[in-house]
This record gives C-alpha cells, sequence and structure tokens, in this order.
C-alpha cells in the first residue's frame, strides 16, 4: 500500500479523494499498488468516509515515514504552503500541486531542494486545469529551444469576454454570469486583474526559458476596462478581445513578458479559444508552433492532473524539472506594439485630421457610437505611444480606450 497525504480538503483537495476513490482499480494497475490517503490535513471538520483522516499538525505527516507524496491544495494565502511544501522537501517527501503562486515564487529554489533530496516537485495542475502542458514542454519538447509562448490562460476571464462578445452584454452583467455559474469566485479580483494568468505565464516562462520569472516583473493588465464598444468595434475589423499572456526571449538575451487584453485576428488559433477553455501556443525552433487547448478550470480535470504527478511522484518516471534562480532582472514588457485606440469627438473632420497627423500610418474605423472613431497604430514604443497619446489629449480628443495589438 503506498500512502500519501493531502494538504487543504477544499475544493480542489476533496475532488482528488473523489477521483482516487472512483478510479481505484485505474490507479492501481497502472502502479502495480493501491493508493491510500492516510491523513488530511485542514483547519476545518470534514465529514464523509475519510473524516477519521482528519489532522490539524504538520507534523505529524512530516514525521511518518510511511508518507512518501503530500498532494498541497491549500486555498488561503500561499506562506503556509511554501514553508510545508519546503519542509516536506528537505525530508525527501515529494510533492505534488496545483499552488501556481507558489510555484510562480518560490519555484526555483524548491525544485533545488527536491533535486538535492531525490524527492520530487510536481505542478502539472497549476497550469491549464487538466491541459498537459508542463511535462511535454519539459521532456518532450526538449530538443527544441523555445521561442516564445503565446497563451490564454483563464477560464474566468475567457468565459466573461465570451459572453460579453455572444450575449451583447457589459462586463458586470457578464461577470455575474460567470459568479452564479461557479467560474468566478465571490472575489474576482485574482481572476479579472490579471494576476492568476501573470502567475501561469511566469511558470511556463520559468520552464520554457530556464530562469525564474518572478511575476512583479510582468507587466499585468487585466478585462476591467474592455468596454462592449471594444468588443463590438474589435468585430468589425475581425478581431476579438482575450486576455493574452505572452513571453519570448529576444535578441539580446531579455525576456519580454506582458498579461493584457489583446485584439487577436481570426488568424490566430486563440482567435477560436471561447468560454472556460484554454489555448496554449508554444514555438519551438524545431517544431515550429504546437498547440495545447482544453478545460482551463473544474474539478475533474484539475484533480485528473495531480493524480497524474501523484503518479509520476510514486514511480519517478520523468525526470526533474529545474530551472535558475533570478531576481527577474532581465524581463521587461514589448519593446514595440500595436494598439487598438479608440476616442470621441466634437467634430468628425477634424477628428480625421487630428488623428491623421498624429499618427501618420493610422487605419482609421468609425466606431460603433457613432460620436466616436478607433483606429489601429503601426508599431510604437513605449515613448512614442505616450507621447502620441498625450498629443491626442491636447489636440481635443478624449481617449476612450487603448488595447494592444496581438501580433503572431
Amino acid at each position: 500500500m503506498l500512502n500519501i497525504a493531502v494538504l487543504g480538503f477544499g475544493f480542489i483537495g476533496s475532488s482528488v479523494a473523489d477521483v482516487f476513490c472512483e478510479n481505484e482499480s485505474v490507479i492501481s494497475k497502472k502502479l502495480g499498488d493501491t493508493v491510500n490517503i492516510k491523513y488530511i490535513l485542514d483547519i476545518k471538520d470534514i465529514s464523509g468516509p475519510l473524516s477519521d483522516r482528519l489532522v490539524r499538525d504538520i507534523n505529524i505527516i512530516l514525521n511518518d515515514p510511511e508518507i512518501s507524496v503530500i498532494v498541497e491544495a491549500f486555498s488561503g494565502p500561499p506562506q503556509a504552503a511554501y514553508e510545508y511544501t519546503k519542509s516536506a522537501l528537505k525530508r525527501g517527501i515529494s510533492v505534488v500541486t496545483p499552488n501556481k503562486a507558489v510555484v510562480a515564487q518560490y519555484g526555483a529554489e524548491l525544485l533545488k531542494i527536491a533535486a538535492g533530496t531525490g524527492a520530487r516537485y510536481l505542478f502539472e495542475a497549476s497550469v491549464g486545469g487538466g491541459i498537459p502542458v508542463i511535462r511535454p514542454i519539459y521532456n518532450c519538447l526538449a530538443a527544441n529551444k523555445i521561442e516564445r509562448i503565446t497563451a490564454i490562460l483563464n477560464a474566468t476571464t475567457n468565459f466573461i469576454l465570451t459572453k460579453m462578445s455572444g450575449g451583447n452584454i457589459d462586463f458586470e452583467t457578464a461577470l455575474e454570469i460567470a459568479q452564479e455559474l461557479g467560474y468566478a469566485e465571490r472575489d474576482p479580483s485574482s481572476d479579472v486583474e490579471g494576476a492568476d494568468t501573470c502567475r501561469k505565464l511566469c511558470i511556463l516562462s520559468s520552464l520554457a526559458f530556464g530562469r525564474q520569472l518572478p511575476p512583479e516583473k510582468v507587466h499585468t493588465e487585466g478585462i476591467t476596462g474592455v468596454t462592449l464598444e471594444d468588443i463590438k468595434n474589435a468585430g468589425k475589423i475581425g478581431c476579438k478581445i482575450k486576455l493574452v499572456a505572452k513571453a519570448e526571449e529576444s535578441a539580446d538575451d531579455y525576456l519580454q513578458a506582458v498579461v493584457a487584453p489583446m485584439l487577436v485576428s481570426g488568424s490566430s488559433p486563440l482567435y477560436t479559444v471561447e468560454d472556460i477553455f484554454n489555448g496554449i501556443i508554444v514555438t519551438g525552433n524545431m517544431s515550429g508552433d504546437i498547440m495545447f487547448y482544453g478545460k482551463g478550470a473544474g474539478k475533474p480535470p484539475t484533480a485528473s492532473a495531480i493524480i497524474a504527478d501523484v503518479i509520476d511522484a510514486l514511480t519517478k518516471s520523468t525526470k526533474n524539472i529545474s530551472w535558475e534562480a533570478s531576481d527577474g532582472s532581465y524581463a521587461r514588457d514589448y519593446i514595440l506594439n500595436r494598439y487598438y485606440i479608440r476616442v470621441s469627438f466634437s467634430g468628425l473632420n477634424e477628428a480625421y485630421k487630428i488623428i491623421n497627423k498624429v499618427y501618420a500610418d493610422a487605419d482609421i474605423h468609425e466606431a460603433n457610437d457613432k460620436r466616436e472613431l478607433f483606429f489601429i497604430t503601426g508599431e510604437l514604443g513605449a515613448d512614442d505611444y505616450n507621447k502620441k497619446i498625450k498629443e491626442l489629449k491636447d489636440a481635443g480628443l478624449e481617449v476612450k480606450s487603448s488595447i494592444r495589438m496581438l501580433q503572431n
């Protein structure tokens, strides 16, 4: 019998237990042995057939020589999860987690500890729910130099933007629907302000480029400023607005990384990623573009990815993941971007003159709101972008919104 422990018995932890029970025969066949959840650590009481496994003290688990794998599924602040994970790995106990906040911030340190003690630190479920992406990037694409990652990584924001587009509803209404269906938390700030996507991008970037990318070094915007008018205008030029995460290495060895709403054209595979689905495009110098697609949220997909990691940790069937520590000083926002800019005006002809004067290469369109225009700029650096926005305002135009264009 193989004994494991589960830290946290909320949404994810209880799902892991359910899948172990439901697929016990399948899992046992793959392992050649049965898996027993010997302990569950939680501050709350639990009910059901596993209630007798509840403990309050982490040391009971850490000091039990029969425990070889811990599933860390805390839903609260990441510091406790980090400390428990570090203690377990130092004792040679493998840890499996979906905790993107801990992996994004402390991955390099924890992976180094695991390598030193012969333990495993595995986190397939931290990105993309049940979509297998961590292991394929590290193992299947090992012969490639990863050039770029372009992705939709948050199911909540993708659902909201899909609803706004298809249902002709505003952000607040779409968010309420997402909350009613359980796709958004009561406090949705981590999702809608981009923090969740940022952490996932940091994990993928660290994995792909071999250097820890701290979340605070990534330029991050959310979707709270995206309006129904912007979505309608995007549709006029064959685009959809998505919350996109993008990272690539530049020629001067910097990592360019950003999380922001972007206009995605119909030529991009991400254009068709809708609802609660995620899409991750990994570009290798030999493989070209490879896309990973699937549901980015939900109990069964996430639990499935966790249990696959548990099986890996018990069998040690794949090599350890690793990347270097870094303070993120090599990271920056993209140097050049094209933008969608929406402005309101008092006189149409005058507005055209102002835009053409400030942006000689602007592609101008009449907006859905007839009192507004929108246009697409050429590539701009940050200084030029800020300078030209100021020129528009000084000339009497009101800048209603500005959103990046995804450049494939």
